[in-house]
């Protein structure tokens, strides 16, 4: 069964995002819930040096966030980011665990309702709250383009 999830989660967005809220619903502890958040943005490549200049900085966040978007022919966007805070930059993690590599149209068509689901949205502090609409902003702009 696990076999069959994981399979799911790397062909859609929504999965995806299914399986991350399955994955914090096993910490009671918003302590383990952070350690988990953090062990995420470890994760990620590291951006590429072309991407780490002012025109690819987020606003509106506290923390340094980089965030880049490529389009391929077949309308998929990947998307890159790198922040200098370790909460933010597991964010960053989840965010491009459900979004990056997708169309488009799947981009729109998902909402980024495991956010709520993990207790993110009542658990972070108002400016990290702001850093991450102007992720989910950034990624929502570039599928619209």
């Amino acid at each position: 069964m696990l076999k069959v999830n994981l399979i799911m989660s790397t062909n859609n967005a929504s999965a995806e995002a299914e399986a991350i809220a399955d994955e914090f619903g096993f910490f009671d502890d918003w302590e383990d819930r952070y350690q988990m958040l953090i062990d995420q943005g470890r994760k990620l490549a590291p951006l590429p040096e072309k991407y780490r200049h002012d025109d690819f900085r987020l606003r509106g966040c506290q923390s340094v966030v980089y965030f880049a978007a490529e389009r391929d022919e077949a309308d998929k966007i990947t998307f890159m980011a790198q922040s200098d805070a370790a909460i933010v930059q597991g964010l960053v993690a989840l965010l491009l665990r459900v979004y990056s590599g997708r169309t488009a149209k799947e981009i729109r068509e998902t909402e980024p309702e495991f956010l709520t689901k993990i207790g993110l949205d009542s658990h972070l502090s108002a400016t990290r709250k702001n850093g991450l609409a102007s992720m989910l902003n950034a990624i929502k702009s570039a599928a619209a383009e």
